[in-house]
């Protein structure tokens, strides 16, 4: 039987600014979701945030006056990932009931959606979304999640 690829270093920083959903994430199953998604070392930092604090970020960094499921503030792509996730629960929470899906498979595939884009992953031209929607269940797939899309 074939070993399995060792999967890259993660520094992880867990930080619950909101802490509704606390108990669906716990460090080792993020850390896992994470390095699935990880070509390379990292050292992530991950908020979860409420609406104001998801708002204030996305008006500051995008322009944007609303929450957001997640922001990826990248800044440094190699030889070490380093970048900050932040995911907004309420938001999160409100998308999983619209789209009929678990709530814990959502955060799954945001953390891994925020990872490939930390690594350079882009979703703006057709191609590209295509190949990161791809890439994203695959992963998901792997860690026994339903495909996202």
């Amino acid at each position: 039987m074939p070993r399995a690829e060792p999967r890259p270093a993660l520094e992880l920083s867990l930080q619950f600014a909101d802490a509704t959903h606390r108990a669906l994430l716990p460090r080792h199953r993020v850390a896992r979701w994470l390095r699935a998604a990880l070509a390379r070392p990292a050292r992530l930092a991950v908020r979860i945030v409420g609406e104001d604090e998801g708002r204030a970020l996305n008006r500051g960094y995008r322009g944007k006056d609303y929450a957001t499921n997640v922001l990826t503030f990248d800044y440094e792509r190699e030889p070490l990932v380093v970048a900050d996730l932040v995911l907004c629960a309420p938001v999160l929470a409100r998308e999983a009931r619209a789209q009929r899906k678990a709530l814990q498979a959502h955060y799954a595939h945001l953390l891994v959606h925020g990872a490939l884009h930390a690594q350079g992953w882009d979703h703006e031209r057709a191609a590209d979304a295509r190949a990161m929607e791809a890439r994203e269940t695959e992963i998901l797939r792997g860690l026994g999640f339903p495909d996202p899309y």
